[in-house]
C-alpha cells in the first residue's frame, strides 16, 4: 500500500496581479500541507494570470512572474508538500507557458506546454514557443524541459491544459518512462456542455495512460473569458474526486498508487506497448528530489464509493441535462460579471437599462445573481425610459421583476429628447424628414447616451442587455442599445435567453419573469413592432445563426437544412429567409465588432477578437 493525499486547487487570478496571485496560493498552499496533502496543483498561468495575450512580450510581465514563483518557493519552504504553479517563463527569446515543480522551497525544473491552440478563443502560438520529447534548456539556473520527476512517495510528470487535450500529447511518452501521476494544470474555459466532455476525456487519457491524472482548473472570469474550474482526480480512469464548479477552493483525495502500478503490470497491452516505446524511443530523463514529503502514515486507505467494492453507489437522480445547462449557463454569466466588475476595481455599482423585454429582464437577473457572489451590498440601478411607443404590458413586467429583486427602477421619459434631436436632424438635411429608421435609432440612441452620462458620474458598470441573434443580424443601433461597457448576454441566442428565463421562472417562481414572457418581442421603437415579423422566428434564426456561422454552410445548404428541421414551413420562405440571414449577417459585422467586450458561454462567439474572425469588408459573391 502505497497512499498519497492528491489536491486541486481552482483559483481566480488576476492577470498582472503577481504579487496578489502569490499571496492566495501561498495561503492556500499552507493549508493544504496543514492536511497533509502530498502533491497539489494549481492552475495554468496561476502566477501571472490568464490568458496573458501579447503583454507576455514585456520582459518586466515575465521577469514579475519569476520572481513571484521564487517567493512562493520561500514562502513554503517549510512545507513538505509538492507544489505544481503555472506560469510564463522565457529563455532567450523564446517564451513558453510553463508548469513549475516546487518542493521545500527549491524549483526543480519547469515543463512547457507542448499543444499550443490557436482556435476558438485561443492564439498561444502567436507568442509561445512549443516543448517537446528532448527539450533540455535552462531558465535561470532551473531546468526546463521535457522531465519526469521522483519523490518518495511516486514518480511525477507535468503538463499544461491542452497537452491533455490531445491523445498524442505527452503523458503517453512519459507514463512510459516511469511517471505514475500526471499533473495537468489547466485554464480551460467555460462552455456549455463542455463539463461532460471535459470529464469523459480526461478519463479517457488515465485509462490509456494507466496512470494517476489530477487536473487542477482555473475558476472565475478574466476580460470575456469564464473558467468554471472543476477539477478532478482520476486513477487509471475511475473517478476519484470531481470538485466543484464555479467556486473557489481546494478539494483533495487519497490514493493507493499501488493500484495504478498493478494495474499497469496486469494490463499486457499496456505493458506490451511500454517495452515497444523504451526498446525503440528515447525515455523521457528524470529529476530526482532531495528530501521528504508530507507525512503519509496518517492517510487512511480510500473506502469505496457508496461501502462496496462490487456495487456502485446509490445517487439521487440526475437533473435534467437541459435545466443543468441552463442553470451552468446563468452561473457562468453571474461569475463573469462579477469577475469583470471585481477585477477591474473601477466600479461602485451596477447599472441597466430595462425595456420589460426577455433580453434586459434575463440581464437584470444575471446582475442579480452577480451582486450576490459580490456580496457587501454592491447596489443595482435599474433605469426604464418609456416612449410614445412603449407598451403597459412590458412596463408593468419590468417593475414588477425589479420588486421582486429589491431592486428600485427609475423612469426617465424620452419622448421630449427624441422630438428635439428629430428637429435637429432635420435642419441638418436641409428640411428634409429623416427616416422612420432614424427615428428609432434616435430613441436607441437617447437611451444608450443617457446611460452612458449616469454611469460617468456615478462609477457604475454600464450593462448591455442585446442578444447573439439580434447582434448577428444587425437588428441593433450603434450607439444606442449596442452601448455598454460589459455586454453580458451578446453570446446568448435567443431560444436560449428565453429558456434560461423559463428556467429562472421554476427555479425562483419570479413573476414577473413570467410577464414578460408574456409580452410579444420586439424593440418597441414603433407602434406594435414585433421582432419576429421584423426579421423571422427566432427558431429559425438560431437554426440561421448556427447553420451559417457554426456550421459554415452556403446559403443554399442552409436552407436544405432549414426544410428538414422545419417541415411544416413554406419551402420557399425558409429559402428566402436563409439567403436574407447570410446577407444581413455579411452586412452587419461593422456593427458587432464595434460593440462591448462580451461574455464567452459557447463554442461560437460573435467576438472578433475571439473565436469568429470575419472581415469587416466583404461581399456575397462567391454564395452563387
Amino acid at each position: 500500500m502505497r497512499l498519497a493525499r492528491l489536491a486541486v486547487a481552482s483559483v481566480s487570478p488576476t492577470v498582472g496581479a503577481v504579487t496578489s496571485n502569490r499571496t492566495r496560493l501561498v495561503r492556500l498552499a499552507h493549508a493544504m500541507a496543514a492536511a497533509d496533502v502530498t502533491l497539489a496543483a494549481f492552475p495554468e498561468q496561476v502566477i501571472g494570470g490568464y490568458p496573458p495575450e501579447d503583454l507576455v512580450q514585456w520582459r518586466a510581465f515575465l521577469d514579475g512572474q519569476r520572481r513571484s514563483l521564487e517567493g512562493f518557493a520561500s514562502d513554503t519552504a517549510a512545507l513538505p508538500t509538492v507544489f505544481v504553479v503555472g506560469l510564463a517563463v522565457a529563455v532567450g527569446g523564446q517564451i513558453f507557458n510553463c508548469a513549475a515543480i516546487v518542493h521545500r522551497g527549491r524549483i526543480l525544473g519547469l515543463v512547457p506546454k507542448e499543444k499550443l491552440p490557436t482556435y476558438n478563443v485561443f492564439y498561444e502560438a502567436r507568442t509561445f514557443s512549443r516543448g517537446g520529447p528532448g527539450l533540455a534548456l535552462e531558465a535561470d539556473g532551473v531546468p526546463l524541459g521535457d522531465y519526469i520527476f521522483a519523490f518518495d512517495f511516486g514518480t511525477v510528470a507535468v503538463e499544461v491544459c491542452e497537452d491533455a487535450w490531445s491523445p498524442d500529447g505527452p503523458m503517453r511518452r512519459r507514463c512510459y518512462s516511469g511517471a505514475e501521476i500526471v499533473v495537468n494544470v489547466s485554464a480551460s474555459p467555460y462552455r456549455m456542455g463542455i463539463d461532460a466532455t471535459r470529464r469523459e476525456m480526461l478519463a479517457t487519457r488515465a485509462a490509456d495512460a494507466e496512470a494517476t491524472l489530477v487536473y487542477a482548473n482555473a475558476v472565475g472570469g478574466q476580460d470575456g473569458l469564464v473558467y468554471d474550474g472543476g477539477g478532478f482526480i482520476f486513477q487509471n480512469g475511475r473517478r476519484v474526486l470531481d470538485a466543484p464548479r464555479f467556486a473557489e477552493g481546494w478539494w483533495a483525495a487519497v490514493v493507493d498508487l499501488d493500484r495504478t502500478r498493478r494495474l499497469r503490470v496486469e494490463n499486457t497491452t499496456w505493458r506490451s506497448d511500454c517495452q515497444e516505446y523504451c526498446l525503440g524511443q528515447r525515455v523521457v530523463p528524470v529529476i530526482t528530489a532531495d528530501g521528504g514529503t508530507a507525512d503519509r502514515s496518517r492517510l487512511q486507505y480510500p473506502a469505496p464509493d457508496g461501502g462496496s467494492f462490487f456495487l456502485p453507489a446509490s445517487r439521487a437522480p440526475e437533473p435534467d441535462p437541459r435545466d443543468r445547462a441552463l442553470d451552468d449557463l446563468f452561473e457562468a454569466l453571474a461569475l463573469g460579471v462579477k469577475s469583470y466588475y471585481e477585477k477591474t476595481g473601477a466600479f461602485r455599482s451596477l447599472g441597466i437599462a430595462l425595456s420589460g423585454g426577455r433580453d434586459s429582464m434575463l440581464t437584470l437577473m444575471v446582475a442579480w445573481r452577480a451582486a450576490q457572489l459580490l456580496g457587501d451590498g454592491v447596489p443595482i440601478h435599474a433605469f426604464y425610459m418609456p416612449s410614445r411607443h412603449s407598451q403597459a404590458d412590458t412596463r408593468e413586467a419590468a417593475e414588477r421583476l425589479a420588486r421582486e429583486l429589491g431592486i428600485t427602477v427609475q423612469t426617465v421619459p424620452i419622448d421630449e429628447a427624441t422630438d428635439r434631436e428629430m428637429a435637429a436632424t432635420s435642419e441638418m438635411l436641409g428640411g428634409l424628414v429623416p427616416t422612420e429608421i432614424t427615428r428609432q435609432n434616435v430613441q436607441a440612441r437617447l437611451r444608450g447616451q443617457r446611460m452612458w452620462n449616469w454611469a460617468n458620474s456615478s462609477g457604475a458598470l454600464f450593462l448591455q442587455t442585446g442578444d447573439m441573434s439580434e447582434k448577428a443580424v444587425g437588428y441593433t443601433t450603434m450607439g444606442g442599445d449596442l452601448e455598454g461597457a460589459l455586454s453580458v448576454i451578446a453570446n446568448v441566442p435567443k431560444t436560449v435567453v428565453i429558456a434560461l428565463l423559463q428556467r429562472l421562472h421554476a427555479r425562483f417562481g419570479f413573476t414577473g419573469i413570467s410577464a414578460t414572457l408574456a409580452t410579444e418581442p420586439g424593440p418597441e421603437l414603433a407602434d406594435a413592432q414585433q421582432a419576429e415579423q421584423e426579421l423571422m422566428p427566432f427558431p429559425v434564426l438560431d437554426a440561421c445563426l448556427h447553420l451559417y456561422a457554426g456550421e459554415k454552410m452556403s446559403p443554399g445548404e442552409m436552407a436544405m437544412a432549414l426544410a428538414s428541421l422545419f417541415p411544416s414551413e413554406d419551402g420557399e420562405r425558409l429559402k428566402n429567409w436563409a439567403s436574407r440571414f447570410a446577407r444581413l449577417f455579411s452586412q452587419s459585422i461593422y456593427k458587432w465588432v464595434q460593440s462591448p467586450l462580451s461574455l464567452h458561454v459557447g463554442s461560437l462567439d460573435l467576438d472578433r477578437e475571439r473565436a469568429l474572425q470575419m472581415p469587416v469588408v466583404q461581399r456575397n459573391e462567391w454564395q452563387g
